[in-house]
């Protein structure tokens, strides 16, 4: 057997260069390349090998490890899982601060390999510097926390060990059903350890994803289902985009004239302008979806995990039976489904084939229920606020208004500016989002002119994922223009990868909505009777010592100008109009700042969504709330 003598770090990194994958006949390079800051975790071995001999892995100099790992996880989504990158950051709290990252790409099912630093596995020199010390037991490291957030776990103590690893990392990331975060800790001083490594172990390896096919038994299971039902509707999810069967998923429903409803996943796998696109589903969707889906008679779910949101907290559609498409046996068996366990692309292919001339009964409900939707959405689009009267959009009537627009100097409404935002951009545009009350309204009033267009992290509604996702949708689609959709609440959390599309060249546009305050927050608790309490971003009054004094204005243009950002201070329509025009113009990153008025956001639109109210309190409104969300649990599914 041939050798060749490296260390463990060059032998990971000799190893990624030799991985790629294969669909549907076509083959690319896995791992795209990797995004570091370095410490002393890791920058004398894995930074020496990839000083040393990168090969043609691309290195991204990250400024917050969380921030980096966000944008790794963008860059597959918008890459339908098919390419994917990698992240490491050193021992301690760098390592650390990928932990919530690795939660979000579990969650969504997107791939990314982490490459922690770790304390020495010798154990020579401990406690060494930012080292957490155990006295129960002293494996564990910080990087042990990576266990619950993690498809795949290990940590190298040998070198040789690396090599069992790293193919079972590679299993997961590609394992379509079953991928998520990967994460694969490395000690420091074995990340410099020698050892012999076969030379087979970097051959080419080429990952075949492969379109899993349905059993016959649950295609006719499927089919007969359908044939007993008159009214379905389709559920498009996230997997119909990463399996790339929208043209299918939109010929199956065009033959069987069955509408559908997207997930936040799912949206733009299908253009909305499409008679049977009803839009948005569940907590965040539009009246349309949400009417038809309450009087289906069966739900057709491809490509969905069935979370909360989707389903309105198993309310929505709690009557219908469920048939569900997906790969993955454990999301497809959710709500007691009859379930078809398969690719979404050959899932359907299947069943359209046993179906035959079977057709939807539905007469004018479709069109009425878009119609009335799109009426809605112009009103939406065109609400403004005049003094003296409040808009009615969220359903709050909110007396702090006038105050606002005194403090900002600004009558804008936040879906109004969204309607002008979705008028001025470029159609193939991709916008990103993940947190806070944008990603309602969006799901709820963006109109997908392109397919692959609309990129939500909701699955774990990661605050501060926006810039970051933005970078890494645009190092995916360097070609497109991107914009981050983000609250002010949000883009606070998490903003340093601004500084690297700067440094990488790569521009993003950042519309940043400004009310002062976690505003999605804020509806949920006035919602459910209790008064604004530590949700808006006001000064401690000290005539009352609680956080309700006066209202904080923040200068981010100024602020971004600082970055290095073209920016622009945005408090009319006018201003928005000529600052989305000047900004396609640009070579560098902008930043728009927005500020709108709070409460001017969408409702729920015939939904509800399960939350945690007080049994028992002394107001009258919280203990309505409570009674309100029993009258509903009784009405929902209970598995």
């Amino acid at each position: 057997m041939n050798t060749i003598r490296l260390t463990t770090s060059q032998a990971l990194v000799q190893f990624l260069n030799a991985q790629y994958v294969e669909f549907d006949g076509k083959q690319q390079r896995f791992i795209k390349g990797i995004f570091t800051i370095f410490g002393h975790g890791n920058v004398l071995g894995l930074g020496q090998a990839l000083e040393e001999n990168p090969g043609e892995l691309e290195v991204y100099q990250g400024r917050n490890e969380q921030g980096m790992a966000n944008a790794a996880i963008a860059f597959a989504k918008q890459k339908h899982r098919k390419q994917i990158m990698a992240c490491t950051a050193s021992v301690g709290p760098g390592s650390a601060n990928m932990i919530t990252s690795a939660a979000t790409a579990t969650a969504n099912n997107i791939p990314v390999l982490f490459l922690p630093g770790d304390v020495f596995a010798t154990r020579q020199p401990d406690p060494v510097l930012q080292q957490i010390e155990q006295t129960h037991d002293l494996s564990i490291s910080t990087n042990d926390a990576f266990r619950a957030v993690s498809k795949y776990w290990d940590r190298i103590n040998r070198p040789e060990q690396l090599m069992s690893a790293l193919l079972n990392a590679m299993r997961v990331l590609t394992n379509p059903a079953d991928t998520g975060a990967v994460t694969v800790a490395l000690p420091q001083d074995v990340q410099g350890e020698a050892w012999d490594f076969p030379e087979s172990f970097f051959v080419k390896r080429v990952h075949r994803i492969e379109r899993q096919q349905p059993s016959m038994e649950s295609v006719r299971d499927a089919v007969n289902l359908i044939q007993s039902k008159k009214k379905p509707l389709l559920i498009l999810g996230g997997g119909v985009r990463y399996s790339e069967a929208a043209e299918t998923f939109l010929q199956f429903a065009k033959k069987f004239h069955i509408p559908f409803g997207e997930t936040q996943a799912g949206k733009s796998g299908v253009e909305s302008f499409h008679p049977l696109n009803l839009g948005g589903l569940g907590v965040t969707g539009n009246a349309a979806a949400n009417t038809i889906a309450k009087d289906a008679d069966l739900i057709i779910a491809v490509g969905t995990r069935f979370t909360d949101f989707t389903t309105a907290s198993k309310q929505l559609f709690a009557d219908a039976e469920v048939l569900t498409i997906n790969i993955s046996d454990f999301h497809a068996a959710k709500l007691d489904a009859v379930k078809v366990v398969a690719d979404a692309k050959a899932g359907l292919e299947a069943i359209a084939l046993g179906l035959g001339e079977y057709r939807a009964s539905y007469g004018n409900e479709i069109v009425e229920a878009k119609k009335e939707w799109e009426e809605e959405l112009t009103r939406l689009t065109r609400v403004t606020y005049r003094e003296g009267s409040i808009p009615e959009i969220a359903g709050q009537l909110d007396d702090r208004l006038p105050e606002y627009k005194e403090a900002f100097g600004s009558e804008l409404t936040q879906t109004s500016v969204i309607g002008k935002v979705n008028e001025l951009i470029d159609d193939n545009a991709v916008i990103v989002g993940a947190a806070g009350s944008l990603p309602g309204d969006l799901q709820r009033m963006w109109i997908s002119k392109a397919r692959n267009t609309y990129h939500m992290e909701y699955g774990y509604s990661c605050m501060g994922y926006e810039v970051a996702g933005a970078f890494g949708a645009k190092l995916a689609e360097p070609d497109k223009e991107v914009y981050a959709m983000a609250g002010d609440g949000s883009y606070l959390m998490l903003h340093s990868e601004l500084i690297t599309s700067i440094q990488e060249g790569k521009k993003i546009n950042v519309l940043l909505f400004d009310n002062s305050g976690f505003g999605c927050i804020n509806n949920l608790q006035m919602e459910n009777g209790m008064d604004s309490f530590a949700t808006e971003f006001r000064k401690r009054n000290p005539e009352t010592g609680k956080l309700d004094g006066q209202i904080m204005t923040i200068d981010y243009a100024k602020i971004g100008e600082g970055y290095g950002l073209k920016t622009y201070s945005v408090r009319t329509m006018e201003e928005l109009e000529a600052a989305i025009i000047d900004a396609k113009k640009q070579a560098v990153s902008t930043l728009m700042d927005i500020k709108v008025l709070p409460k001017t956001m969408t409702h729920g639109y015939g939904s509800w969504w399960h939350v945690g109210v007080a049994e028992i309190a002394a107001k009258e409104s919280i203990q309505s709330a409570f009674h309100n969300k029993e009258s509903y649990l009784v009405k929902a599914r209970s598995y």
